[in-house]
């Protein structure tokens, strides 16, 4: 089939990729012309890992081709995927201009009969929205309308999307689920499940499914509030948590709070649409402050293990907001970063990928390449992102360069008697702090 992709983001470029491995022929577009320059050259605009591989084989191919021009890229096109961003409005709802605005494209320029799929995380009803836009637009022109929401993790993203769990979509009529069964008929044939409803099911689905990750992360980061004040272990009790099925571990780590593009605003956005339709959803305001508690709470044990911030030197390690991406996106990493600096504490900080996306979210943030300088002078080291290389840090050369062996863990990424014996005081998330051995 002909497939055109409105937006190349994290989610239009991965999108484009995915219908490209299914056999079908792909024209992605987007407004940035420097984005769509080197996209053309195999050049991808963001870090996901198996992305510059299978862009650079599917470019080389034919198989997917780029451009700012839409009509090129609707002008042929069976199926056209809508991947724009919903970026928050300044009360938290969802802001569909773009995707009325991709509608409206699609009127002018696609052929009679082009399906429209909704890929962009949308509030349920905007279907409606833009049926009733494409009519007015084009009243002679029959587009048929579906909801296809995406269900993608930043890092793991090509995975999730050659290899879903399921594939969601809403339609309110057969002829929608047809063309779409066709679309991904690859992924079909390989067993993957396949979910279908109605249009606005398939929407609210969407934001349902952020919401209760949220929910889950929150949970974990609450509970680890009690465990400490308990003398618990949240690492444990998550443990025996997840052991039940009900339950299930996946999103119970306690850590510094959840951030990155689509949680923080899909929550709100989910919460405002509630509000929208008559219905108060406390429980989705108590998830949002839960998560801004979590990045207090590791401020406060920086204080209470300093006796004070002001003046004093805070390595914060990570500062994308999780591992295996560059985006930092509503990190909390920064947020801890800025309010660490607003106590008037000199913080410099260190990310394996996300150095220069923190300058420019945090200009006043100062970054090195090197973790060990970093750490080098610091009174306290603040583990932010759980990646893989603080794991492996020499931790007899990280105490050597700091000027007091005090870690704060916001990702628990360490065994708390190893710190000690090592003559670190350390502080995890939501377990008992260690101070360090005298000999050490």
């Amino acid at each position: 089939m002909d497939i055109a992709v409105i937006g190349s983001g994290h989610v239009g470029l991965v999108t484009a990729l995915t219908m490209a491995s299914l056999g079908h022929d792909v024209v992605a577009t987007d407004t940035d012309e420097g984005k769509i320059h080197g996209l053309s050259r195999g050049i991808p605009p963001f870090h996901e890992p198996g992305l510059p591989e299978l862009l650079e084989e599917h470019v080389a191919a034919g198989r997917v081709r780029f451009t700012t021009d839409a009509s090129e890229a609707l002008r042929g096109a069976d199926v056209a995927f809508i991947c724009v961003g919903t970026p928050p409005e300044a009360d938290g709802s969802a802001n569909i201009a773009a995707v009325e605005s991709t509608a409206l494209d699609v009127a002018r320029y696609a052929r009679p009969g082009t399906v429209i799929v909704e890929k962009s995380t949308v509030p349920a009803g905007t279907s409606d929205r833009l049926r009733h836009a494409l009519e007015l637009d084009n009243p002679d022109a029959h587009f048929e309308v579906v909801s296809n929401p995406e269900f993608l993790r930043e890092g793991t993203a090509i995975q999730d999307s050659l290899g879903p769990e399921r594939v969601l979509i809403g339609s309110d009529s057969a002829h929608g689920f047809e063309v779409m069964r066709e679309v991904y008929r690859g992924l079909l044939e390989r067993g993957v499940r396949l979910i279908e409803t109605d249009l606005h099911t398939a929407e609210l689905a969407k934001h349902a499914c952020n919401a209760f990750l949220s929910l889950k992360i929150s949970f974990a980061n609450g509970l680890a509030r009690v465990c400490e004040l308990a003398g618990a272990d949240v690492v444990r009790v998550a443990e025996v948590m997840g052991a039940d099925s009900r339950i299930g571990r996946a999103f119970l780590d306690a850590g510094i709070g959840y951030g990155g593009y689509c949680f923080p605003k899909d929550l709100a956005a989910f919460e405002r649409f509630c509000a929208s339709i008559g219905y108060d959803f406390p429980l989705l305001k108590d998830v949002a402050e839960l998560n801004d508690q979590a990045a207090e709470s590791a401020v406060a044990k920086v204080g209470v293990a300093l006796r004070g911030v002001e003046g004093k030197r805070v390595a914060v390690l990570g500062l994308s907001y999780k591992a295996g991406t560059d985006d930092v996106r509503f990190s909390p990493s920064l947020e801890v970063a800025r309010r660490l600096m607003a106590l008037e504490a000199e913080v410099v900080g260190h990310d394996p990928l996300a150095n220069a996306g923190a300058k420019t979210e945090l200009p006043e943030l100062l970054v090195v390449d090197d973790v060990y300088e970093a750490i080098r002078g610091a009174d306290c080291l603040v583990i932010c992102t759980g990646w893989d290389e603080y794991r492996r840090l020499d931790m007899g050369r990280v105490r050597s360069l700091m000027a007091s062996p005090v870690i704060i863990d916001g990702r628990n990424l360490f065994d708390p008697g190893d710190m000690r014996s090592l003559g670190f005081t350390y502080h995890p998330t939501g377990r008992r702090p260690v101070v360090a051995d005298a000999a050490g």
